[in-house]
């Protein structure tokens, strides 16, 4: 291995530490206890360093946030497969998505929260951020309807499921009404 190599190595090694410890603490704490200076004493290595990787906490979020993207990308797609029919397809994904928002509240933060200098539904989108939109869409193409653009279907239901994760997390919603929430969904939203 060359000089060079292992400096990229180690490199990336040191990148996933910062992403991982960013997350870690978010997670705990909330993302107002993310500061450079914590981090920079977490992963022990001088603040510095940590620049070397990224400019500011915003480069932070998003890195968390393209990580999260790829997590939920494949939290939906396995539980859709696991389900059959399309009717079940689609509430196995509407409840993988909302457990995935539950289970991790800092990185569903930095996905659709926060402001992680990401661009969304543009051309430059980031590839795990068009994937995840790919993998909710696989499965909700199916019941769009006739003549409904299943791009259109989808960012509709993913509204709609991203508003039921949002309210629920905030104790706007009975917690008791989470799983006929999304069977209402279904039933209203997905034609086939």
């Amino acid at each position: 291995m060359s000089v060079h190599e292992r400096k990229a190595r180690e490199r990336a090694v040191r990148e996933r530490l910062i992403v991982a410890t960013a997350r870690e603490l978010a997670e705990q704490q909330g993302w107002d206890a993310v500061t450079t200076r914590r981090l920079a004493e977490r992963i022990e290595y001088s603040q510095p360093v940590l620049y070397s990787h990224f400019r500011g906490k915003r480069e932070i979020i998003g890195a968390v946030a393209l990580e999260g993207a790829a997590e939920m990308a494949v939290a939906v797609r396995a539980a859709a497969a696991a389900a059959d029919g399309p009717r079940e397809r689609v509430t196995a994904l509407a409840r993988a998505y909302l457990d995935f928002a539950e289970r991790n509240p800092a990185v569903y933060d930095a996905l659709f929260q926060l402001d992680g200098g990401l661009a969304y539904a543009r051309e430059d989108t980031p590839e795990p951020l068009k994937d995840a939109f790919a993998a909710l869409m696989e499965t909700l193409g199916e019941v769009a309807g006739d003549g409904v653009p299943a791009g259109l279907f989808t960012e509709v239901f993913w509204a709609s499921l991203h508003g039921l994760a949002t309210l629920t997390r905030t104790g706007r919603l009975l917690p008791q009404d989470a799983a006929r929430r999304v069977e209402l969904l279904v039933d209203r939203l997905a034609v086939a």
